[in-house]
């Protein structure tokens, strides 16, 4: 297939866009290079012959038309996103503007698209969105595809604004698509903002590394090349207006998270003294949903997709992929909010 997919310089995307060229299809890369973006992540397939990059906004309609038109996809593949719910509580605007504006202004280009090559029905429009649309979980249950939605944050609000509008461009228009929500993803390439990045870098610096409450948050963690590989199977074999679930049935709390990468990083690069003793409680994030979970049964049973790296066999990786890699995530340190505590109000 010719795949469009937005946000690929991104951390998730840049996944998408890597294995889609290994498995053969050609993949333009549409992105506006915005803070969190970095081209060196898709440096790996950046000279191959079935890779096109186009610098561009999502909210831009003229810009969409042309690159539609010009390179002519069989399937987008959307996962151009603000995603930071700390940066969302401090700035929702450009949450509402990227997620909300960005995916309608999408929607309706690839309608024009569409309609103007006479709406083939192989045509798929892939949103991918996640899993903090449902809400927060008490200590038991899943989210499944039929759990009504449920956001906490201006992140998620928007998220959730974007599937519906998603499905309501399937019901109304017809437009082809297949929607997933993920869990929590981790792994190369995943912009030092995040949990799992800060406290790498923040141990490897002699730095705090910030918990936030008790630590007791939980999370299901998906390998990103994991979900990469989801992504892919959905596009080629998820049933038109059919939503997925993918988790990585990888369940564990937010402290569990840290000490385990301490661990790991005693063992590794050892310091002078264990790098737990660098933990530190602070304030809890606003509204902070307590559990996430997955429950993979329809992708596994309709699509038979599972992941495939555990937690200890991704954190081990991460851990070794962020300590060979100090020259991709040295220059990111300088941006915007990196290294600063965003989210308080």
């Amino acid at each position: 297939m010719k795949i469009l997919v937005t946000g690929g310089a991104g951390f998730i995307g840049s996944a998408v866009v890597r294995q889609a060229i290994t498995d053969g299809h050609h993949v333009v890369n549409l992105d506006a290079l915005t803070y969190a973006a970095c081209l060196t992540n898709v440096a790996s397939v950046a000279e191959h012959p079935n890779y096109a990059f186009e610098h561009a906004d999502i909210c831009d309609a003229v810009a969409l038309d042309r690159i539609l038109a010009e390179h002519a996809p069989d399937a987008v593949m959307h996962l151009a996103a603000e995603s930071h719910v700390d940066r969302s509580i401090d700035g929702p605007g450009a949450f509402i503007q990227t997620n909300v504006t960005g995916t309608y202004t999408l929607l309706e280009a690839c309608r024009r698209y569409w309609d103007a090559a006479g709406k083939p029905d192989t045509f798929k429009f892939h949103h991918v969105s996640t899993d903090e649309v449902y809400g927060s979980l008490g200590a038991d249950g899943m989210f499944t595809e039929t759990t009504p939605y449920d956001p906490r944050s201006p992140y998620s609000a928007s998220k959730a604004a974007s599937d519906h509008l998603v499905r309501a461009w399937s019901e109304t228009y017809g437009l082809p698509i297949v929607l997933t929500n993920c869990s929590n993803n981790y792994g190369p390439f995943h912009f030092p903002e995040k949990l799992i990045p800060v406290v790498i870098l923040n141990a490897l610096h002699g730095k705090a590394i910030p918990v936030y409450g008790a630590g007791e948050n939980v999370r299901d963690w998906l390998y990103v090349e994991d979900h990469a590989d989801a992504l892919l199977t959905v596009l080629k074999k998820g049933a038109l207006g059919r939503s997925y679930n993918i988790g990585g049935e990888n369940e564990a709390r937010n402290i569990d998270i840290v000490t385990t990468i301490c661990s790991l990083l005693d063992q590794r690069r050892p310091a002078s003294k264990p790098y737990a003793e660098q933990i530190t409680y602070v304030t809890d994030r606003p509204g902070h949903d307590l559990r996430y979970a997955i429950d993979p049964t329809r992708i596994r049973t309709e699509l038979g997709w599972r992941p495939s790296v555990t937690l200890e066999e991704g954190l081990a990786k991460t851990v070794d992929w962020y300590l060979d890699n100090a020259d991709w995530w040295k220059p990111l340190l300088a941006r915007d909010g990196v290294g600063n505590r965003l989210g308080t109000r």
